[in-house]
């Protein structure tokens, strides 16, 4: 149209109406504060104004960068979540956020009932915004500095005087690790270099890992080997440089080969929690799992321990800043304490992955949302150095078996997802390394992998892969004496008895290891998806689900299971997430004294020991007389020890426990598989 022969009403309606349209958006202000986090900054504040005609599910949409497009948000936060959000004003809040190498901006939407839409859905099939009628934007919020170092775990290294520590940082210039036995003499400390690694958008195998709405820059990990490390001290440690800023201190112990003690604490899918909506659902209880975690670390004192987290990490699946999330979240216990990982599903899985058995189909599908293994391989570094290519140009997967001794026990890791079957290079690992323990030194052997062998929930998709690990893995597992097989997938804690083709080798709870391996599934650690447990088949429409007698303990409470073990008996806990008390337990004799020197008190309540240890030095005459003193004895005790039994009995008693039955048979099949 030629302006000049525009009629002046049609004119002055126009501008009238940019007028207005000018004051409704400069009438509407969102803003974001502070616009810098320090260090003692816990939470952005986030408040609007002017809103005319507020709805239910208006909303604030997060972004980083500020770039993003309005359709690629990292997540969003229902206006209605302020009391006076009627009012067309309000203000939420959030917790610190990672930094993701990038300032955040946070964006207000109309969200018309009108436009909801189920092709565009999040985790949970509930629609999700889809990014228009924006309203306003605030300014830029920066946190952290891209240049410190942050996320950092340790992890064990080949060395038993050697201890990895991992770190990210935004650019890749020279990092080095300072480290030292005395906390304010940093002058006396070593310094050794890093290696640095890091990924691209075009690694990733598919969506949403490698399109806008889930690649983000995942910035740039260092890998810091601590070397010649006394044995059983602690160690104080930082990371960065002179010129791009240093770490705070942490401080570890150090590993002792001759340590006649071990302490760890295990379990998996445990996830990450994210505080707002996004794509999909995310652990909170994995908050309550690090926080009890957390507090068993510090009742250790100065005794070293370790972290076993057996697949199913992040459960980033494909939008990568949930990873900055999970690490920031596990930092303050892995900066301390070694964590350790094996690859699950929602790591690796993908239809492109070089192994796919006949039997397999339905079994490895698209878990991982594209990450194909990339992200776990890149941002940890387990011992040993198991590697299969990707299949398409981006980094190796890293970290699918290896195994190290901790006290007196030997820590086996398997990969569920990759070749395990006889003939493999996998198989052929686990035979040799279960071949060459010494059970003089390590009396007990902990074996570990994501997909369970036993279980008695109802995951029909995974019975062809139990079928196989029974035919190739169990005879390894009973032929070499593994005392415990620890596996995840299920998000749920079971304990079996000793099992033997299926076959119970002993139902206590306290025994002399029989001669094959306690399963447990320990998949408690925070995913909330619970499956159901296996049905009995004459009741299809109203099933029941009892529990097989080789179950020993079975119950839907988040958690995880704490290990000690000297070299005469190992006890494995299950500890609730709701209380942080001991609901299950296991006991296992290795059947060889223990050291006298080196023995602690296991106890139901928070602390894992008592800290104190038990001293005695007993000559040979005197033993010889003790013996045949307490021989006599036992004749005469015989009778009020059978009085006594009942009321001992009575101080532990093995439950078999189903929680959760009736409120999980609820729960969509399809749903259970999609979250395993």
């Amino acid at each position: 149209m030629n302006p000049e022969n525009t009629p002046f009403p049609l004119l002055l309606f126009l501008a009238v109406a940019a007028l207005a349209a000018g004051e409704a958006a400069a009438a509407t202000i969102l803003t974001a504060t502070p616009a810098k986090l320090t260090s003692s900054d816990s939470q952005i504040t986030i408040r609007w104004s002017g809103l005319p005609d507020p709805d239910g599910l208006d909303y604030v949409a997060i972004y980083s960068p500020p770039s993003s497009r309005d359709f690629d948000f990292l997540g969003y936060l229902f206006l209605n979540g302020s009391a006076t959000w009627r009012t067309g004003a309000g203000e939420l809040s959030l917790p610190r956020l990672p930094t993701l190498r990038a300032p955040y901006q946070f964006r207000l939407f109309r969200w018309p009932s009108k436009e909801y839409s189920y092709h565009h859905i999040d985790h949970d099939r509930n629609p999700l915004p889809h990014g228009k009628h924006r309203v306003a934007v605030s300014g830029e919020v920066a946190v952290g500095d891209p240049a410190l170092p942050e996320q950092l775990h340790l992890a064990f290294a080949d060395g038993v005087d050697e201890m990895r520590v991992m770190f990210v940082c935004g650019d890749g210039d020279k990092r080095v690790v300072r480290y030292g036995l005395e906390e304010g003499n940093e002058e006396a400390w070593k310094e050794v270099g890093t290696e640095v690694r890091t990924y691209e958008q075009k690694h990733m195998c598919d969506t949403p890992a490698n399109s806008g709405v889930g690649w983000r820059d995942p910035g740039f990990v260092f890998d810091g080997l601590m070397k010649e490390l006394e044995p059983g001290k602690r160690y104080f440690y930082k990371v960065g440089s002179s010129s791009k800023g240093w770490s705070k201190t942490y401080s570890f112990i150090s590993q002792d080969s001759e340590a006649n003690e071990t302490n760890a604490f295990l379990f998996g899918d445990m996830g990450t929690y994210v505080p707002y909506n996004t794509y999909i659902r995310t652990e909170a209880e994995s908050l309550l799992t690090v926080k009890w975690i957390l507090r068993d670390i510090q009742a250790l004192g100065n005794k070293p321990a370790f972290i076993s987290h057996i697949g199913d990490i992040s459960y980033a699946r494909g939008y990568s800043w949930v990873w900055d999330h999970f690490f920031s979240q596990i930092e303050p216990i892995a900066a301390s304490t070694p964590y350790h990982v094996c690859v699950g599903n929602h790591e690796y899985d993908w239809p492109s992955q070089p192994w796919k058995p006949w039997w397999s189909a339905g079994i490895y599908g698209k878990d991982s949302g594209g990450e194909c293994g990339i992200p776990y391989s890149v941002k940890f570094r387990m011992p040993g150095n198991s590697i299969l290519p990707t299949g398409n140009g981006g980094p190796d997967t890293r970290n699918l078996y290896y195994s190290f001794d901790s006290g007196v026990v030997h820590f086996v890791y398997m990969s569920t997802e990759t070749n395990f079957v006889q003939g493999s290079d996998q198989y052929n690992f686990l035979k040799a390394d279960l071949q060459k323990v010494n059970r003089t030194r390590t009396p007990f052997v902990v074996f570990q992998g994501h997909r369970p062998m036993y279980t008695t929930s109802n995951e029909a998709r995974d019975a062809e892969l139990k079928q196989q690990m029974l035919q190739h893995l169990e005879p390894l597992l009973v032929s070499y004496n593994v005392t415990l097989a620890l596996w995840g997938h299920v998000h749920m804690y079971e304990r079996f008895c000793p099992l033997k083709e299926s076959q119970c080798l002993n139902t206590s709870s306290s025994f002399q290891y029989p001669g094959a391996p306690v399963h447990l599934v320990i998949g408690m650690g925070g995913k909330d998806s619970q499956p159901l447990w296996q049905p009995r088949h004459d009741h299809p429409d109203v099933p029941i689900f009892p529990q097989p007698m080789r179950s020993m303990y079975r119950g839907g409470e988040f958690g995880y299971t704490r290990l000690v073990a000297t070299r005469e008996k190992l006890t494995l806990m299950y500890v609730g997430n709701h209380d942080g008390q001991v609901h299950d337990r296991v006991e296992i004799f290795s059947g060889q004294a223990s050291d006298i020197n080196s023995v602690s008190e296991v106890v139901d309540g928070p602390k894992l020991s008592t800290g104190a240890s038990t001293k005695r030095k007993i000559s040979p005459l005197y033993l010889e007389i003790g013996l045949s003193v307490t021989f006599a004895l036992l004749v005469g005790f015989a009778f009020g020890f059978l009085i006594r039994r009942n009321k001992k009995a009575a101080q532990w008693t093995p439950v078999k426990n189903e929680e959760s039955v009736e409120l999980n048979y609820q729960h969509h099949q399809s749903d259970v598989e999609l979250n395993m």
